[in-house]
């Protein structure tokens, strides 16, 4: 994990951004207006709103996959160009993208292989890679073997595989069922202490937003703005801690933000 001395850097920032697609045009989209929101280094961030609010844009503005059509956006005081080339960040979507003919070492190893990593060095880190997702055993096994929350465990191990500062994560639970959601909350959670990486996690569920956030920020509908940020403190989380009155107090003002927000 690393030096909590550089806990309260500023990972994210990003300064009344909007983004418009298909700009000047007859189907013109304003997907975000005016958003700003700061992230400190070693935050547990969840994006949540009505669907078309823009969680997944804002998400793909900070990775430099989208650019803003007004305002800044910064990843650890750089530009997110410089930030997406300087491999500051990794990623997690709904779907693994885990490539078939790949075993799972090899899938993890990937980021490592374009980053011109010797063999054994890929290896080395494979190994404690698969460590950490608890997967030591199934290094061999090739996707089409695993459950989807396996799957997921092994994305998040090949998008931290190089160390990145910051895990920018759309809906990573969204296609597993329920009980295999909680637990890979549980084990995400766990990952993340041991790590210290700076998470911004986008969901559509409530629940998961209380549980895993330090921070959830509630978006708009479109245009997306930040309606409000709400900060969670639950502790050191557990199974548990779903039926403590705290938790369901978080995923009440959560839920109560979201209906003022549809109100409005």
């Amino acid at each position: 994990m690393r030096d909590n001395s550089e806990a309260l850097e500023e990972a994210v920032s990003v300064e009344s951004a909007d983004k418009v697609f298909n700009s000047g045009s007859d189907n013109e989209v304003q997907a975000l207006l005016g958003i700003d929101l700061n992230v400190k280094e070693g935050d547990f961030i969840s994006l949540i709103g009505p669907s078309g609010c823009g969680k997944s844009t804002l998400l793909r503005l900070i990775a430099d996959l989208l650019s803003p059509t007004a305002g800044e956006v910064k990843v650890f005081g750089k530009t997110a160009n410089q930030a997406r080339l300087d491999q500051d960040y990794g990623m997690v979507f709904q779907h693994s993208g885990l490539f078939d003919w790949r075993d799972v070492s090899a899938n993890i190893e990937l980021p490592l292989e374009l980053k011109g990593w010797s063999k054994a060095d890929r290896h080395v880190r494979s190994r404690e890679m698969l460590k950490l997702v608890r997967l030591e055993e199934f290094k061999d096994y090739y996707p089409r073997q695993l459950s989807g929350g396996m799957q997921q465990r092994v994305s998040i191990a090949r998008a931290l595989s190089f160390e990145p500062r910051l895990l920018l994560m759309d809906e990573p639970f969204g296609a597993l069922d329920e009980m295999t959601r909680e637990h890979m909350q549980v084990e995400l959670l766990r990952i993340w202490r041991e790590t210290g990486t700076t998470v911004v996690f986008v969901t559509h569920s409530i629940p998961e937003a209380a549980f895993l956030s330090s921070k959830v920020v509630v978006l708009s509908p479109r245009p997306g703005r930040i309606h409000s940020e709400i900060t969670v403190n639950l502790g050191n989380r557990t199974d548990e801690t779903r039926e403590d009155p705290e938790f369901f107090q978080a995923t009440t003002e959560v839920r109560e933000a979201l209906r003022a927000v549809e109100a409005n």
